[in-house]
Order: structure tokens, then sequence, then C-alpha cells
């Protein structure tokens, strides 16, 4: 599974702007298995979403 990462690391609080990962999960992304990266990635989605909502998002 491909890292999420799109070199935009710049936070707000402990969410990336650019990807949307927590620095603990960023940290861990290469030890965990498929099931925990879809996890994380359903959760980006969401983080994301709110960053744009409020203005905050990094393209």
């Amino acid at each position: 599974m491909k890292d999420p990462c799109i070199k935009v690391c710049q936070f707000a609080g402990d969410v990336c702007r650019g990807c949307g990962r927590t620095r603990a999960e960023i940290k861990a992304w290469k030890k965990l298995g498929k099931p925990a990266r879809r996890g994380v990635l359903a959760e980006v989605d969401l983080r994301l979403l709110a960053l744009e909502a409020t203005g905050r998002r990094k393209h």
C-alpha cells in the first residue's frame, strides 16, 4: 500500500496538512500491516475534509 505523503509536511496541531496523518501515524506507517493502514487512511479522509472546511488544508 502506497504511502499517502504528498511532501507537504506542515502541521495543524498534530495532523499533517498535506496527508492528514498524525505524527504518530507517520512514524509508524512502515511497520503497520495492511488492515491498520486501511484504518489510518479511512481516518485521513475525514481529517482532510475537516482541514479543508476550515481552510487549513495544503495541496
